[in-house]
């Protein structure tokens, strides 16, 4: 018989709270592989896998839901690494498109640091005065659609 961890164990094993567990189990991206008569959770080393799967997949960017698609996609027989290539692939769009935005971002802040004066009264204070300003809001829009 496969080694049995208990929820405790499996959570102190992967670096993850017990909760964390449980709201994947409600999910379904996670199963115990068996339960004791009284109804504890145990886990099989399959579960410590598939456990680091989503932890690992969540550090790449992935949301849960695309990483329900990425387990359906493992245990598919069917399926080819091409299929996880292309969400691989729209993923790496998106965080491209994050960085960007984040570069964009970074530079506006380092342009209004600039412009402030720190002897200078805050009611003349032309980092406070842009956040109160429509056209930095308005910028801040322009970076999201990019």
């Amino acid at each position: 018989m496969a080694a049995q961890l208990t929820i405790g164990q499996l959570a102190k094993i992967v670096g993850v709270n017990i909760q964390t567990i449980r709201y994947y189990e409600r999910l379904n991206l996670l199963r115990p592989s068996a339960r004791r008569p009284s109804r504890y959770r145990l886990y099989s080393h399959q579960e410590e896998r598939q456990l680091r799967f989503i932890k690992n997949a969540q550090a790449l960017g992935f949301t849960l839901r695309e990483i329900n698609e990425l387990l359906a996609l493992r245990i598919t027989s069917t399926a080819r690494c091409g299929e996880v290539q292309n969400k691989a692939q729209a993923k790496l769009v998106q965080v491209e498109s994050k960085v960007e935005n984040l570069q964009a971002l970074a530079q506006a802040l380092k342009a209004l640091i600039r412009a402030c004066r720190v002897g200078r009264p805050t009611g003349h204070c032309p980092i406070l005065m842009s956040l109160e300003d429509e056209t930095t809001a308005d910028m801040k829009k322009g970076v999201e659609k990019r």
